[in-house]
């Protein structure tokens, strides 16, 4: 039986597929300035020390739950130096893997500059809720549950798929056309982003099959957005599952699955009985959670025909 490789050493082994991911990320990463995105003819003074005119809900015609969508999309990316650091810790500094963490780093850095600036020109939220929903999100942090290399890989490979549906289906429920280019423009990366976790730790799986599957199924089976720890989390996320931005369904199906078939986890051969255990397991949780997801759309389903009723 072959040995499980250490943290350090798959570090070591990965490094030259980090390389070239990096090498094809930034062959294919458009530059693209949050400034061009704003309609900043569209802004007006607040009121405050400068005497401008206080925010109305009226302000706007993006729809509430749409708001609402935007509110969790732009304080999960606002945690930035949260996730900067979460990453950096695990995959250091040094070489493509410290090279690759700072573009990450910056290129997210552009999506918390333009959402919020858009909020603020458009009038779409409440600055002033917006700020201390900010403070407090920021104030608390983010520290990730998974105390492996392996684990946070599954993770993010998961997390940046699941944030980029997030943000593209906010944008078309905004019924706005600057909202919806913005969010499309954001989703690009957290696609690339994907891309890259992805192909490392299908590498991984290569490297070390059985460790690795028992990493994805605990991520699969314990996964929450980075955003779950924000205040009115609950009650958000179900507003925006309601309303079909993102729910059980999106995640199986958009989310889990490609990323899954990509990795073709129930093709891989050669794992141990501990490795086979964490493919039942993942299989059996997947099949749990499409009972869960059709419930859920039942219940949706007779609540709208509730509400189309009255």
């Amino acid at each position: 039986m072959a040995r499980a490789l250490t943290q350090t050493e798959f570090l070591i082994e990965l490094e030259p597929v980090v390389e070239e991911n990096l090498n094809r990320h930034l062959g294919v990463a458009k530059e693209w300035f949050p400034h061009e995105y704003v309609p900043w003819d569209d802004a007006r003074t607040f009121d405050g020390i400068l005497g401008g005119t206080a925010w109305r809900p009226e302000d706007s015609t993006i729809p509430e739950v749409a708001r609402t969508s935007l509110l969790v999309n732009l304080l999960t990316e606002d945690n930035l130096p949260s996730y900067h650091h979460e990453i950096a810790t695990t995959f250091g500094r040094d070489g493509a893997w410290g090279t690759w963490v700072g573009r990450w780093t910056a290129e997210e850095g552009r999506h918390s500059i333009v959402i919020r600036d858009y909020l603020i020109a458009s009038r779409a939220l409440d600055p002033k809720t917006l700020e201390r929903a900010r403070m407090a999100h920021m104030e608390a942090g983010f520290q990730t549950e998974y105390g492996t290399m392996l684990q946070q890989l599954a993770y993010v490979s998961f997390q940046e798929l699941a944030t980029r549906i997030a943000h593209r289906n906010t944008g078309r429920a905004s019924g706005d056309e600057t909202c919806e280019r913005i969010l499309a423009r954001v989703a690009a990366d957290e696609n690339l982003h994907m891309l890259f976790y992805r192909n490392l730790l299908g590498a991984a799986l290569d490297l070390d099959p059985n460790q690795t599957m028992r990493a994805i199924t605990d991520v699969v089976k314990s996964f929450q957005m980075p955003g779950a720890g924000m205040a009115g989390f609950a009650r958000m996320s179900m507003q925006i599952a309601h309303a079909g931005i993102y729910d059980l369904r999106s995640h199986k199906d958009e989310v889990l699955m490609p990323v899954l078939r990509q990795w073709r986890v129930f093709e891989k051969e050669g794992l141990d009985p501990e490795g086979e255990k964490a493919r039942q397991e993942l299989a059996e949780f997947l099949d749990n959670l499409e009972v869960t997801a059709k419930r859920f759309e039942e219940r949706r389903d007779a609540r709208r025909a509730r509400e189309a009723a009255k």
